[in-house]
Protein backbone atom coordinates (compact mmCIF):
# COMPACT_ATOMS: atom_id res chain seq x y z
CA UNK A 1 0.00 0.00 0.00
CA UNK A 2 1.38 3.63 -0.48
CA UNK A 3 0.94 6.58 1.79
CA UNK A 4 1.73 9.00 -0.61
CA UNK A 5 2.99 10.88 2.41
CA UNK A 6 4.94 14.17 0.49
CA UNK A 7 1.42 14.22 -1.40
CA UNK A 8 -0.52 14.67 1.86
CA UNK A 9 1.78 16.75 3.63
CA UNK A 10 1.94 18.95 0.99
CA UNK A 11 -2.06 19.23 0.55
CA UNK A 12 -1.68 19.46 4.97
CA UNK A 13 0.24 22.34 4.53
CA UNK A 14 -2.16 24.03 1.74
CA UNK A 15 -5.44 23.21 3.48
CA UNK A 16 -4.01 25.11 7.05
CA UNK A 17 -3.24 27.99 4.86
CA UNK A 18 -6.17 28.06 2.98
CA UNK A 19 -8.01 28.17 6.42
CA UNK A 20 -5.50 31.08 7.89
CA UNK A 21 -6.18 33.33 4.86
CA UNK A 22 -10.04 33.31 5.60
CA UNK A 23 -9.16 34.47 9.41
CA UNK A 24 -9.13 37.97 10.58
CA UNK A 25 -5.79 38.44 12.28
CA UNK A 26 -5.80 40.67 15.58
CA UNK A 27 -3.43 40.59 18.85
CA UNK A 28 -4.81 37.62 20.18
CA UNK A 29 -4.48 35.26 17.43
CA UNK A 30 -1.44 36.84 15.31
CA UNK A 31 1.34 34.79 16.96
CA UNK A 32 -0.80 31.93 16.92
CA UNK A 33 -1.36 32.03 13.44
CA UNK A 34 2.37 32.72 12.84
CA UNK A 35 3.65 29.33 14.77
CA UNK A 36 0.98 27.22 13.03
CA UNK A 37 2.11 28.08 9.65
CA UNK A 38 5.36 27.52 10.43
CA UNK A 39 5.05 23.98 11.97
CA UNK A 40 2.72 22.92 9.46
CA UNK A 41 5.35 23.71 6.54
CA UNK A 42 8.00 22.04 8.29
CA UNK A 43 6.07 18.78 8.46
CA UNK A 44 6.63 18.53 5.00
CA UNK A 45 9.34 19.77 4.44
CA UNK A 46 11.26 17.87 7.06
CA UNK A 47 9.46 14.92 5.43
CA UNK A 48 11.12 16.07 2.29
CA UNK A 49 14.53 16.19 3.87
CA UNK A 50 13.96 12.47 5.33
CA UNK A 51 13.33 11.11 1.95
CA UNK A 52 16.61 12.41 1.19
CA UNK A 53 18.53 11.51 4.24
CA UNK A 54 22.05 10.41 4.14
CA UNK A 55 21.68 7.34 6.32
CA UNK A 56 19.21 5.21 8.61
CA UNK A 57 20.30 7.74 11.38
CA UNK A 58 19.75 10.44 9.48
CA UNK A 59 16.19 9.48 8.43
CA UNK A 60 15.27 8.86 11.72
CA UNK A 61 16.14 12.19 13.21
CA UNK A 62 13.91 13.77 9.80
CA UNK A 63 11.43 11.55 10.97
CA UNK A 64 11.28 12.58 14.71
CA UNK A 65 11.29 15.80 13.58
CA UNK A 66 8.25 15.54 11.76
CA UNK A 67 6.86 13.61 14.43
CA UNK A 68 7.44 16.73 16.62
CA UNK A 69 6.00 19.29 14.02
CA UNK A 70 2.65 17.49 13.78
CA UNK A 71 2.41 17.54 17.57
CA UNK A 72 3.02 21.09 17.70
CA UNK A 73 0.73 21.84 14.87
CA UNK A 74 -2.20 19.89 16.55
CA UNK A 75 -1.70 22.18 19.51
CA UNK A 76 -1.41 25.12 17.55
CA UNK A 77 -4.85 24.56 15.81
CA UNK A 78 -6.47 23.31 18.57
CA UNK A 79 -5.90 26.67 20.10
CA UNK A 80 -6.56 29.00 17.74
CA UNK A 81 -10.15 26.42 17.08
CA UNK A 82 -10.94 27.25 20.46
CA UNK A 83 -10.43 31.65 20.11
CA UNK A 84 -11.97 31.47 16.91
Amino acid sequence: MEYNLEGRTVLFSKNVLQVIKTMKENNINKSIINQLIRSTTSVGANYCEANGASSKKDFRNKIYICKKEIKESKYWIELLAEIE
